[in-house]
């Protein structure tokens, strides 16, 4: 059984610590927060202890860390964890600058410990099912993909303000699913957006609405569109088209009943947001960095799909400011 110290008692914090608990594999100890009275009552609730960083840390019991404080926190967890020799769960993104990303990836490497981001799309059963579909050579050779994702609502301004804007926050995922499903790296990211949704996040100096081509060197593309704002519920779908044929995964909804009367034939909308929609994606994440740590196999999804996936998103933020394609090293 693994014995983890988590840093961060908010949603995601509690998501994770609910399934770590759940799990059968893993033993939650110790549960660090800025706010006390938070980790407290997480800590608590799996019967952990509420500690400070170096604590946590320090204890020799302690196998891993799951990393789900702020995103400004991380870097610093990422490379004080790895200096304590412990497994690393991150989420992403591992930090809003790239040269700070290479330098606690740098201390990673140093350490020999392994290290998960977090990018839980890829644990969906449904895209995992396309994916391995694709690898399996069933619609042939890939060449085009299309990311939809779009929130049901805009995050608060507080948040906008210090997220690192919407390529860095949101389209992130889109961008690790993207690399994933093409199989090759993009090499040219050409990105459009605009504040349509809420002027106060122009205000802020974000985009709420955005859509990005990515090229690879054989010449399979790659379109997300991304939006803020979707009034039917949370957006998430994938196709990919090949050689021989075409995959879909679509939104998952309440139930598959379907309404047929005079007015309309009518079915459930898509669930409500990422708590829900990729519950199962978040256990089986977890499921999958248990397993390698204790198996001492490679991570799923290790620390360089972590950075290449900001750089996808440095590049889109530079295609935006310059409305050209940007080339990607």
């Amino acid at each position: 059984m693994l014995v983890f110290a988590q840093f961060g008692a908010g949603r995601i914090g509690a998501i994770h610590a609910a399934n770590l608990a759940a799990s059968g594999a893993a033993r939650l100890a110790h549960v660090v927060d800025v706010h006390e009275a938070a980790a407290a009552t997480l800590a608590a609730r799996h019967g952990a202890l509420a500690s400070d960083a170096v604590t946590a840390l320090r204890d020799p019991l302690v196998d891993a860390v799951i990393i789900a404080s702020s995103t400004d926190t991380h870097a610093d967890l990422v490379i004080a964890a790895a200096k304590a020799g412990k497994a690393i769960f991150c989420e992403k993104p591992i930090d809003l600058s790239l040269a700070r990303v290479d330098q606690a990836l740098a201390v990673v490497q140093a350490a020999g410990v392994p290290m998960l981001v977090g990018f839980n799309r890829r644990f969906d059963p449904n895209f995992a099912e396309l994916h391995r579909r694709i690898a399996a050579g069933a619609i042939g050779a890939v060449e085009q993909v299309v990311i939809t994702s779009r929130d049901p609502g805009p995050p608060p301004l507080d948040y906008i303000r210090v997220s690192g804007g919407m390529f860095r926050d949101m389209t992130i995922h889109d961008f690790d699913m993207a690399r994933l499903m093409l199989g090759e790296e993009p090499i040219e990211v050409f990105a459009t957006g605009s504040a349509l949704v809420d002027p106060a996040i122009a205000a802020a100096g974000d985009i709420d609405s955005a859509m990005v081509l990515l090229r690879t060197a054989s010449g399979r593309m790659a379109h997300i569109n991304n939006s803020r704002r979707a009034a039917y519920g949370y957006d998430q779908r994938v196709e990919v088209h090949g050689s021989l044929g075409r995959l879909t995964a679509g939104n998952r909804v309440a139930t598959t009943v379907e309404q047929a009367d005079a007015a309309a034939v009518a079915t459930d909308k898509p669930l409500p947001f990422f708590l829900e929609r990729y519950a199962d994606a978040y256990r089986i994440e977890l499921a999958a960095f248990i397993d390698a740590v204790r198996a001492g196999t490679p991570m799923p999804v290790g620390a360089k799909d972590g950075r290449q996936a900001l750089v996808l998103a440095e590049a889109a933020l530079q295609s935006l400011r310059d409305n050209r394609p940007v080339r990607v090293a």
